[in-house]
């Protein structure tokens, strides 16, 4: 069993003034295509948001919610969803909400391709996500900062895995334009 953890308080920056999540991708609203393919995968899930309204959507489906201020770098989205954690004895699944086309499937992939020791990162270069991190690893996770992920710790990991997951599928959504792709 693991833990899915779902980053879904961007800032939106390149997006526009609207925040991206809840733009309409593929007849719903972007973040619930992730939210969606996490949730088909395991119960156990929490979502980090600053927007009270994606936290509207996702809360019904069974989601801890983790709320923290607007405009935050992404290590602050991380490590607050890691702290409600507390200390966690099963690995973690680590998704954004703005990767619409990752399917239940590729986070299964993703899921199996580790054992405790390891962290798995879905593409072979750069890492992106979705990853899966040991509990042993989240301490030092915890330390991250700026706009980093776990990218950063895990492209020093001598034991990384990693699933080649379709670039199609890792896609994410950046601006306005990437809808209609």
């Amino acid at each position: 069993m693991i833990t899915g953890l779902l980053l879904a308080a961007g800032a939106s920056r390149r997006f526009g003034p609207e925040d991206k999540l809840l733009a309409e991708y593929r007849g719903m609203p972007l973040v619930l295509h992730m939210a969606r393919a996490l949730r088909q995968l395991t119960r156990d899930t929490i979502a980090v948001t600053s927007n009270e309204r994606v936290a509207d959507l996702l809360a019904p489906s069974g989601y801890r919610i983790i709320r923290i201020a607007a405009g935050q770098p992404q290590s602050e989205s991380l490590k607050a969803g890691l702290a409600a954690l507390g200390t966690p004895t099963r690995n973690i699944l680590i998704t954004l909400g703005d990767m619409p086309a990752l399917t239940r499937k590729d986070l299964e992939w993703v899921a199996e391709g580790t054992a405790p020791a390891c962290a798995c990162a879905g593409s072979d270069d750069p890492i992106m996500p979705p990853v899966l991190i040991a509990p042993q690893d989240i301490a030092a996770l915890r330390e991250v900062t700026g706009d980093q992920g776990a990218g950063r710790l895990l492209r020093h990991r001598p034991d990384l895995r990693r699933v080649i997951l379709p670039a199609a599928h890792l896609r994410d959504i950046d601006f306005l334009a990437d809808l209609m792709e």
